[in-house]
Order: structure tokens, then C-alpha cells, then sequence
């Protein structure tokens, strides 16, 4: 009888001790949902500056780091109505980038240098970018998937100056990747000034910081790689030395971030230098003919 007795006491407390622990697991799961709920996490920085790239030397140096993925379409602000010249500067877009993209990609095969492929990267989230807005407004992406081709003819004519030029010395490929920061920079201060679209501004404004910041990288892996200074192919000096104060400081964006529109005129810039009549790839004087 005493025997029976025990037994049962020790499976009561067998059990009991089971029912406690559950309890606390349980107790747990739910102050870490909780807690999960009262401090959500936000992965792409999305306040009142939008999801920002993180462009320049929050920490680490620039040609060390790239830029955040595209934020997905719904943090981007609610779109309205493109005109043609909008629709046109969207699609030019999507391939500029993609030209800075394939021409760091072949001097990083050509040199080894980690900046070409790290700003590769960079660049690749840039197209991503424009492509999130392509996907708003219901644009065909003119894009061609192969590297190195582009259904833009003058674009596709600069690849091949660009790398060439690229292919002479890691000096030159590293003023190639300046050069292409600098249109980059004033073909989207151009575009700024024509789009009152506030989720166009925001892609621009963003993908304006990362080439502000590749454009420090290259001046500053020139210096160290060569010894030689990197004077601007396109912009004035004024610009090039605010940018390049600007990036050297860092510039992690994201809650809180505020746009840069700053750039005046459009792609006709002063003079016209690029390919199609503006101060870049638009206007008449490319890469490979007259830049210094």
C-alpha cells in the first residue's frame, strides 16, 4: 500500500514539473512576439528619406561597400501620370546603369581591382531600381540581358570606347570609372529638374548618392593605386570637390534621408560634351574623344 502511495506522489510531481516548464516556454514564445511587434525590424531604412542606398563610408572605405538592394514597389511613394520625355529618360536609365555595370565588370576581369567589382555590384542594384519604376508604369525593359550589348546604339558605341580606353592601364581604367560616375551624376541632375514624380526623384535622388560615392572610390584608388590625382573629365572642379568632400565623410542613408536635387540645366549641360547633346553620355563629346 505505502508502495502504491509513492508512486502515485512521484508521478504527480513528474507531471507537475512537466506542466511548469511548458508554462515558461510558452510565457517565452510570447514576450518574444511581443517584443517582435513592438519594435518591427525595417530593413531597408524606409522614413521619411525613403529606403536609401547605402552610398559612401558610413564605416569602412566606399570601394568597399554597395549599395542596398532596390526597395520593393510598395515603400516607393504612390505613382502618377509620365509624360513621353519621362517614360524616355526611364528606359535611357535602366541602360546607362547597365553600362556602368558591364564596363566595371570587364575591368575587374582586366585588373583585379575589388573597387570595379564591388561598384559592379553597386550598379547592378541600380538597375534593379529603375527597373521597380519600368514595373510601376508598365514600360517594356529595353534592356538586353547579354553583357556588353545595348539596344541604345550610342550607349552600346561608349561600352566599346569605354572599355578599350579601360584596357590601356589600371590609370586609365580607373579615370574610365570616374568618368562614367561623373555623367552618371549629371545626367541624373538633369533628370531631376524634368520629373516632378515623386517616386522617380526618389530612385534618382538615391541612386545620385551611390554615384556620388563611386565617384570618391575611383578618386581615391587612383591616388593610392598610381599616386596620381584625379582631376574631373566632365564636371567643374566646384562640383567635383563637393562631391568629393561629401562622399570622403560618408553618407549612410536611410530613416530620415533627405533627396538631393541640386544640378541645373538639362543634359545639354554647358555646351553639350557626351554623346547626344547634353554634359555626359548625351552630349557630344564621349569618353574616348576629347575628355581629358
Amino acid at each position: 500500500m505505502f508502495k502504491k502511495i509513492f508512486v502515485s506522489v512521484l508521478v504527480l510531481i513528474v507531471l507537475g514539473a512537466a506542466v511548469a516548464v511548458i508554462y515558461q516556454n510558452t510565457q517565452g514564445v510570447a514576450a518574444q512576439a511581443a517584443a517582435s511587434e513592438a519594435a518591427p525590424i525595417n530593413r531597408y531604412g524606409n522614413g521619411n528619406g525613403g529606403w536609401g542606398f547605402q552610398a559612401g563610408e558610413a564605416s569602412g572605405t566606399a570601394d568597399q561597400q554597395v549599395d542596398r538592394p532596390a526597395a520593393p514597389e510598395h515603400q516607393l511613394p504612390a505613382p502618377s501620370e509620365l509624360s513621353e520625355g519621362e517614360m524616355s529618360e526611364l528606359l535611357y536609365m535602366r541602360e546607362e546603369e547597365k553600362l556602368a555595370r558591364d564596363v566595371y565588370t570587364a575591368l575587374y576581369a582586366a585588373w583585379g581591382i575589388p573597387v570595379f567589382q564591388n561598384i559592379a555590384a553597386s550598379e547592378q542594384a541600380h538597375m534593379d531600381a529603375v527597373k521597380t519604376l519600368l514595373d510601376v508604369y508598365g514600360l517594356e525593359d529595353s534592356a538586353q540581358s547579354q553583357t556588353g550589348v545595348f539596344t541604345n546604339p550610342d550607349l552600346q558605341t561608349l561600352y566599346e570606347e569605354l572599355t578599350a580606353r579601360g584596357s590601356q592601364s589600371l590609370s586609365e581604367a580607373l579615370k574610365v570609372g570616374g568618368a562614367i560616375e561623373e555623367i552618371d551624376i549629371l545626367d541624373l541632375q538633369a533628370s531631376l529638374q524634368r520629373t516632378d514624380n515623386a517616386d522617380i526623384q526618389q530612385v534618382y535622388n538615391n541612386l545620385l548618392r551611390g554615384s556620388s560615392s563611386h565617384l570618391g572610390a575611383f578618386a581615391r584608388t587612383l591616388q593610392t593605386q598610381t599616386g596620381e590625382t584625379y582631376q574631373p573629365q566632365y564636371m567643374e572642379m566646384e562640383s567635383y570637390n563637393t562631391i568629393l568632400n561629401s562622399s570622403s565623410q560618408g553618407s549612410g542613408y536611410g530613416s530620415g534621408g533627405q533627396g538631393n536635387q541640386a544640378g541645373q540645366g538639362g543634359r545639354s549641360g554647358q555646351g553639350g560634351r557626351g554623346s547626344q547633346g547634353g554634359q555626359g553620355y548625351r552630349g557630344g563629346r564621349g569618353a574616348g574623344g576629347g575628355a581629358p
